[in-house]
């Protein structure tokens, strides 16, 4: 791989998820820079259809190759919920808040998934990266952000992806599963465009 760099820009708030994001983008030669723009919330229960949409949206304002992130944590027991709507569960009643949905719940499987919408003057494409695991019956770690804490991989070694370094994490994470894909498609189809 050269030193040249692709770089995109990534709509979001959170910071964190450019940090995890670029951890695995630099091994493409893909730097994605932060910026934070007026979102607007596009309605649906589908990610994929929320992050097209606001890609699109937002590109027709910057103009310029960006990124729109969605991610949801998806509780088998409680047929998919949170969802798309975990950003707002978060903030209302935060990981704590699930464990106590959960207290006396044994089906503890869950998933969590992201879809990436990129979007230019020539395309919108969606990736989608998805980690299945489970929630735990306690909050463990102090890394990550969200429901982390909560959140145990499969195949992790008994870990929560709050307890997992970036670089660990980067080796289960939905996002790392989807900002994976966007950059070998970027790569392939895209080569030195950017």
């Amino acid at each position: 791989m050269n030193n040249f760099k692709k770089q995109i820009f990534f709509i979001t708030k959170n910071l964190n998820k450019v940090d995890e994001a670029n951890e695995i983008a630099s091994k493409y030669g893909v730097e994605f820079k932060p910026i934070t723009i007026k979102k607007i919330e596009v309605q649906s229960d589908n990610l994929a259809k929320i992050a097209y949409f606001s890609a699109r949206i937002i590109w027709k304002k910057l103009r310029k190759p960006l990124v729109v992130e969605d991610s949801g944590l998806y509780i088998k027991a409680f047929n998919g919920f949170p969802g798309p709507y975990s950003s707002y569960v978060y903030k209302t009643i935060g990981y704590l808040g699930i464990l106590k949905l959960m207290k006396d719940i044994t089906d503890r499987r869950a998933y969590f998934k992201s879809a990436i919408a990129f979007c230019d003057e020539n395309i919108c494409k969606i990736f989608i990266g998805t980690v299945y695991g489970e929630i735990t019956n306690n909050a463990r770690g102090y890394y990550g952000f969200g429901f982390d804490p909560i959140f145990k991989p499969e195949g992790s070694t008994q870990k929560t992806f709050a307890e997992m370094s970036l670089e660990e994490k980067s080796m289960y994470s939905h996002r790392a599963k989807s900002v994976t894909k966007f950059c070998i498609w970027l790569n392939k189809f895209l080569g030195k465009v950017y």
